[in-house]
């Protein structure tokens, strides 16, 4: 008789990797009971109505609208606090990981594809932003999977995958605007690959659809971008050393040569990706500041890929063609590889989960808060862009005075609200006994507004700090006339 027929298990090289994205994810999701800034205002907006989120986007975050659009429906089916939050990051990077082993494995093997995405999924930066209840990693998700859509198109596969390409590209664009940064990776793929002239056109065909599609909420944008954007800096020698340091790491393994399947070479396809969103944007950067790395953070897919071929043609070698004629042995020695580089940067992963691994902790600033005020206390956000800090608990900041505050965020169509000029800010503060300032950390630099410096020379002319309580990037400060009965300063 016939031996039986294998079974096909290359679904296993997409399924693993996805459940080792989701297992980092559930681990520490929680981030010690912490949450920052920017994750504060995503759950406030997306509390919002929709006439309230409509408002505000014609004012600023118009590049956050979607997001925030499905938070807002997230939200009405599950409302968990910070899980919740964080969960459709979660499940965008179990996305995104699946479609990082299915472009290695359309370009060179499902073993190439299971290291990749085991490679990404495990990847410190991607976990990073898998466990921030931001839009990143769904940005990644949507570039990811418009590679996918891409690699098949210029395979000569369905002309609807050119459609497909367009409409997810365009979904990334609209989640944040730096995703049209990978198309122009792609079209330098084109350049680096010898593609007939209709594939060229198709490809062209589908830039204008992004474009097109995109156009709407870049207009938009464009005229909030100062405001948006203003606080960033050209990026510095460390930025461009961590630049040429990770390209260096993707050229050096995009030499490696795995077997190709088809005419698209997969460095061809991940270098780009790696290299082109980063350094045009820093590029750019030195003209107007636009670079974060969170906002071009899709491009670790382009290294996980370069790592899953370089990790296929490794098993290839002579040194360990035994195991090729034993394929459990094989599969034994490439889970083994994952296994090892998931061990030595577990510190990292660690160290990303701690309510350190965020410039602030919101939730720790109102169990201060809550801890000191009385019924009746003022509350002074100085400078006033931290009013992020307060933006998560209506409830607790409800009971207390904001007194600086004259628009609410919601009623006001802003994302922290409108304060009072300066003269009536200072009548405010000056009736009232206590007034509980949250602060930058000392050593910050002082806001020089008039509004600003009215609240400091108001306080330090007539009160006194009775208490002062240091916070992960904050600090919160008791101001009273009288500290009699208080306890002084315990910071």
């Amino acid at each position: 008789m016939p031996p039986a027929p294998r079974r096909d298990r290359r679904w296993l090289t997409l399924v693993l990797p996805a459940l080792l994205s989701l297992g980092l994810g559930a681990w520490g999701t929680r981030r010690g009971g912490s949450m920052w800034r920017d994750e504060a205002v995503t759950e406030s907006v997306a509390h919002r109505s929709l006439s309230e989120l409509w408002l505000l986007v014609q004012d600023i975050d118009a590049v956050h609208a979607l997001h925030y659009l499905m938070v807002h429906g997230w939200f009405a089916l599950w409302d968990g606090g910070t899980v919740a939050l964080r969960a459709p990051s979660v499940l965008a990077t179990a996305v995104a990981t699946v479609g990082v082993a299915a472009v290695a494995g359309r370009l060179v093997s499902p073993r190439a594809g299971f290291l990749a995405g085991m490679a990404y999924a495990s990847t410190p930066m991607v976990q990073d932003y898998a466990l921030e209840g931001r839009s990143y990693a769904l940005v990644a998700a949507c570039v990811v999977w418009s590679s996918w859509f891409f690699v098949r198109a210029v395979q000569g596969g369905h002309p609807g995958f050119w459609g497909g390409y367009a409409i997810v590209a365009t979904l990334g664009c609209w989640l944040n605007l730096f995703a049209v940064l990978a198309v122009v990776a792609h079209g330098v793929t084109l350049r680096l690959t010898r593609v007939s002239s209709v594939i060229q056109r198709r490809f062209l065909l589908s830039v204008f659809c992004v474009g097109a599609g995109s156009a709407p909420l870049g207009l938009l944008a464009v005229g909030q971008a100062e405001a948006q954007l203003g606080w960033l800096s050209r990026p510095g020698l460390v930025e461009w050393a961590g630049f040429i340091a990770v390209a260096s790491v993707g050229i050096l393994l995009s030499t490696v040569k795995p077997t190709a399947r088809g005419s698209l070479a997969l460095r061809d396809v991940a270098l780009p990706l790696l290299v082109v969103p980063t350094g045009l944007l820093m590029l750019i950067s030195m003209i107007k500041p636009y670079y974060v790395d969170r906002y071009v953070m899709y491009s670790m897919a382009g290294l996980a890929l370069l790592v899953g071929a370089a990790g296929d043609r490794a098993l290839h070698s002579d040194g360990l063609r035994k195991y090729h004629r034993r394929p459990l042995h094989s599969w034994a020695a490439v889970a083994a590889i994952p296994a090892v580089v998931i061990a030595f940067l577990a510190p990292w992963h660690a160290t990303i989960r701690s309510p350190e691994a965020r410039k602030d902790n919101v939730l720790a600033i109102s169990e201060v808060v809550n801890e000191i005020a009385q019924p009746g206390d003022a509350v002074l956000l100085m400078p006033a862009r931290r009013r992020d800090w307060v933006l998560h608990d209506p409830v607790l900041y409800g009971r207390l005075n904001d007194i600086a505050l004259a628009q609410s965020p919601a009623a006001s169509g802003t994302l922290r609200g409108v304060e009072y000029p300066g003269d009536q800010i200072r009548r405010r503060i000056l009736a009232e006994d206590r007034v509980i300032a949250l602060t930058d950390p000392a050593g910050q630099p002082l806001d020089q507004t008039s509004q600003e410096k009215i609240k400091r020379e108001t306080l330090q002319s007539h009160f006194t700090v009775c208490q002062r309580v240091m916070v992960h990037g904050a600090e919160v400060r008791l101001w009273a006339r009288d500290c009699a009965g208080i306890e002084i300063d315990r910071g």
